[in-house]
């Protein structure tokens, strides 16, 4: 199989979060939850701090901050069903809107 990923991740995203924020752990979730998404031909995912601990190797406190981190960066987005319910995720990529538009 293979994946196809948006240049812009790589050729920018990576760099802006590991050296501008300090934050290698929250490029590992985008691209965890971009791999679940997006990637699996769907618009979003369901995913706990749980499983994304376990998809990319990170602590759960690790995977929350980069969480809160990525939401409040615009670049992902997160939904509830109910406040006990598996958030679902959105991978945003604002990049591609700017192109657009």
């Amino acid at each position: 199989m293979h994946l196809f990923l948006d240049s812009y991740i790589l050729d920018v995203l990576m760099r802006d979060l590991t050296e501008h924020e300090k934050r290698p752990s929250a490029f590992l979730v985008y691209l965890h939850v971009w791999r679940r998404s997006l990637g699996a031909g769907h618009k979003v995912t369901s995913l706990s701090h749980q499983e994304m601990s376990e998809g990319t190797g990170l602590s759960k406190s690790a995977v929350q901050g980069a969480v809160k981190l990525l939401k409040r960066r615009k670049l992902l987005s997160a939904s509830l069903k109910n406040p006990t319910a598996t958030p679902t995720y959105r991978v945003e990529r604002p990049w591609a809107r700017r192109k657009q538009g």
